[in-house]
């Protein structure tokens, strides 16, 4: 009986190697040190303007500082991530943009865990709108739209340059999102 117990062991052992240095797998995802954010003004070429983290850098599209056409990034070189800013004019048709921003967050729904949507206000600075905060692998995970529900409407989204790992980006989603809260606490229409 020992004698077949060995004969196992050592077949399994020898059909075991195969040759090949074995390469040991980290125990977790790399730790992300992140400096908090500090804030500034930024006057746009735009009808509106709010406060910018240091840590990221606004890029304008081909024609984008014009009045009409106001459409630019939030690039955060050292994250890889990108928020992308859009502004319309309204012309009587808010309900059809607020629609289209709704329906361009639930798009996730598919690959999304949740989503959980968030009425934004400021009646003082007459800036109105909705956030919706998308759980999951999903390629956004944070999107919302502002308007003065009269002349105008931005609408902003967050993508990564990187496969929508929920816990290797968790640490930045947490950072970006809460740059992103003072973005929209800090808007102002002109």
């Amino acid at each position: 009986m020992i004698k077949k117990a060995f004969a196992i062991f050592i077949i399994t052992a020898l059909a075991s190697c195969t040759g090949e240095d074995p390469t040991p797998l980290p125990m977790g995802y790399f730790r992300i040190d992140i400096p908090e954010s500090e804030y500034t003004y930024k006057d746009l070429d735009c009808p509106f303007a709010f406060e910018t983290s240091d840590q990221s850098r606004l890029e304008f599209f081909e024609g984008g500082k014009s009045g009409e056409i106001c459409w630019f990034d939030m690039y955060y070189p050292r994250y890889k991530a990108r928020v992308h800013f859009t502004y319309k004019e309204l012309d009587d048709n808010l309900r059809e943009f607020m629609e289209e921003a709704r329906n361009m967050a639930y798009e996730h729904h598919v690959k999304a865990g949740r989503i959980e949507s968030e009425v934004l206000s400021n009646a003082e600075s007459r800036v109105f709108g909705m956030a919706y905060d998308i759980d999951g692998g999903v390629a956004s995970h944070y999107q919302f739209y502002l308007t003065d529900s009269t002349n105008h409407f931005v609408r902003a989204s967050l993508y990564f340059e990187a496969k929508p790992n929920q816990d290797s980006i968790r640490p930045v989603l947490k950072h970006v999102k809460g740059d992103l809260r003072h973005v929209i606490d800090s808007f102002v229409w002109k």
